[in-house]
């Protein structure tokens, strides 16, 4: 007989369960690693602001394309799988209606923010498809379509609501995720097209300066070296742009700013500026950090409640 089986010696007590975040595995750490719910508040208010400027500017089209012949509309894989028909001006007047008011409701977190985020999400997805429906695909939208769909499944989410919630850590890994692979299938598609080492070394960075170039950016064209050193830069920064998603604290910051200054020197030489997808590394900043630099009455705007918690939604 054992001494564990013995009268005298006290029965084996199991260890106190250790929660849930560190009996994970590590790949699930790395999904659902609590993020406090301030970051979906203003990740929610940067989307939401945005979301008017990309829909009656930057894809605006929808507008223009939807006075032109139906033969025209030549819809891309989602919009044949969805069979969305050809637009028509009434349609997408009310489309841009229903999805900008969804999104000023779902902003505000406080009225449905599930049901409010999820009707602009798909509103979006439809405008979207039907701008890049006639012959020119934009992959810098990937990432904003990739968030509307991912923020409102958090629910109600305050400013200052510094509570860590793994539903908000799936919704920043995805937009997160959504950035780096734009960044690599960016790459990918270099490497496809034009082969390797091919792109790197050919002159498409000359030919796009001479094509759109600004003032600046066509100065450069006659010094190729320098050019085709560039390209070797982009596509060794877009291929090890994964690490984003690994990186902590100061080296993440810098990697983040790097790639912001890509897209300010990219606007500079060529007036392509990439918005609807840069305003998405904020996803890799602790922006909860900013509410304390929000005035009360302001907070309370934005969506905070002093010393509360706000209860679901759907």
């Amino acid at each position: 007989m054992t001494a564990a089986a013995t009268p005298e010696a006290p029965r084996p007590v199991a260890p106190a369960d250790p929660g849930p975040d560190l009996a994970r595995t590590p790949w699930g750490r790395w999904w659902f690693g609590p993020v406090p719910r301030a970051r979906i508040a203003w990740l929610r208010l940067l989307g939401y602001v945005f979301l008017p400027f990309d829909m009656l500017l930057l894809t605006g089209s929808s507008l223009a394309h939807a006075r032109l012949p139906a033969d025209l509309y030549q819809p891309v894989l989602l919009g044949r799988l969805l069979h969305l028909p050809a637009p028509t001006p009434a349609a997408m007047y009310a489309l841009l209606a229903v999805t900008l008011a969804a999104g000023f409701a779902a902003a505000t977190g406080r009225f449905l923010p599930r049901l409010t985020g999820y009707v602009c999400a798909c509103g979006y997805l439809w405008w979207v498809t039907i701008s890049m429906s006639y012959g020119k695909v934009d992959h810098d939208h990937l990432a904003l379509v990739v968030a509307l769909f991912v923020l409102p499944s958090v629910g109600r989410a305050r400013i200052d609501d510094e509570r860590g919630c793994e539903a908000s850590a799936w919704a920043v890994r995805g937009i997160q995720v959504s950035v780096v692979a734009a960044y690599f299938l960016s790459m990918w598609a270099k490497v496809k097209i034009g082969g390797f080492p091919e792109w790197p070394n050919g002159a498409t960075v000359q030919w796009a300066l001479s094509r759109r170039g600004t003032a600046f950016g066509r100065s450069l064209i006659d010094y190729p070296v320098l050019l085709k050193a560039s390209q070797w830069f982009m596509f060794t920064a877009e291929a090890i742009s994964p690490a984003l998603l690994f990186l902590r604290g100061r080296p993440l910051y810098l990697f983040v700013l790097f790639f912001a200054g890509f897209h300010a020197v990219t606007y500079a030489l060529m007036s392509i500026h990439f918005l609807p997808h840069a305003i998405w590394l904020a996803a890799f900043l602790p922006l909860e950090r900013l509410t304390g630099h929000v005035p009360v009455r302001l907070r309370r705007v934005l969506g905070g409640r002093a010393g509360a918690t706000a209860p679901e939604a759907v």
